[in-house]
């Protein structure tokens, strides 16, 4: 099954704030950060370090 990024994203999101309680801004941050980093030439080199 396929996923768009943004709704992945957005679940990712909503379930760090239910379960973790952080401030707003933080969210926002890493999830903008996440997204241009997912779209970025770093995408491939992060995949590879994560694994």
């Amino acid at each position: 099954m396929d996923v768009p990024l943004w709704l992945a994203l957005l679940v990712v999101g909503w379930l760090g704030v239910k379960l973790a309680r952080p401030p707003w801004w933080l969210v926002a941050v890493l999830l903008v950060g996440g997204y241009l980093v997912a779209g970025s030439f770093l995408a491939p080199a992060l995949g590879h370090v994560l694994k």
